[in-house]
């Protein structure tokens, strides 16, 4: 017995897996016998899939893999190219690597960091991969919300803006406009201690060759540092991001 709190999407997977798996489509027949399922749940899930475009349907009733896994293969490879091109290109940044910078994309109004560079000196705040923090309090996150309206912005928080994580955090949406509007203009975002008080971080953007963010870099400092270094590394940051958008195919 599955100990899934999700009965239903288990199913779904040994479904996909063993249409997978097969040298030839299958029936739904065939498929129920195959994984004892009902044949009622079997005929609900196949349908589902079938209206997303995971599954197709050939002439004779029997199920294929479909053209929507092909959407997510590439998300999955995008992302993962973008990973690498973080870790080669910044070795030709000197001045970066004094620092900790990471690498995130945006899920549903939050940040997940995908890699770090990591300073010499620990600066107290964990950027492991897989770590998930609000958009709207991260360099990261602040950088790739910049590209989207506020509507869209809203939208993603269902109008509800996140509790603060620190007492330097921006409370509510009109500041985050505020926020917003200064990186449009300059392509830089700041966290100034709204993560962990006392770190600084300057964050971009990186677009694919559909001019759509995917990516957010940001670089780490203690507030001590911040300020003689904020420039400089301003500058260096968006350099490193247009070359990895140039190897990405973005084309300003």
């Amino acid at each position: 017995m599955s100990n899934s709190a999700v009965p239903a999407l288990d199913k779904t997977f040994q479904i996909l897996d063993l249409i997978t798996a097969s040298q030839q489509p299958l029936t739904a027949a065939h498929i129920s016998k195959e994984l004892k399922l009902p044949r009622s749940s079997t005929h609900n899930i196949l349908h589902s899939l079938l209206s997303k475009h995971v599954i197709y349907k050939d002439s004779e009733g029997r199920f294929h893999l479909g053209s929507y896994l092909l959407y997510w293969a590439g998300k999955y490879e995008q992302q993962q190219g973008v990973v690498q091109l973080f870790k080669d290109l910044i070795m030709q940044y000197p001045i970066l690597l004094q620092h900790t910078v990471t690498l995130s994309k945006m899920d549903l109004g939050e940040v997940v960091f995908l890699a770090c560079h990591e300073a010499p000196a620990p600066l107290g705040f964990t950027f492991r991969a897989g770590v998930r923090v609000p958009a709207v309090f991260s360099a990261t996150g602040k950088a790739m919300l910049s590209t989207l309206s506020m509507h869209s912005i809203k939208s993603l928080y269902e109008g509800i803006f996140p509790e603060p994580m620190t007492p330097n955090g921006v409370s509510n949406f009109e500041t985050l406009a505020d926020e917003i509007a200064a990186i449009e203009q300059s392509r830089i975002s700041l966290d100034d201690g709204q993560l962990r008080e006392g770190m600084y971080c300057l964050g971009t953007y990186i677009r694919n060759a559909s001019g759509n963010a995917v990516a957010g870099m940001a670089v780490s400092f203690l507030q001590a540092e911040y300020e003689p270094k904020r420039a400089e590394v301003s500058a260096v940051l968006i350099e490193l991001a247009e070359q990895i958008e140039q190897r990405l195919g973005f084309i300003d």
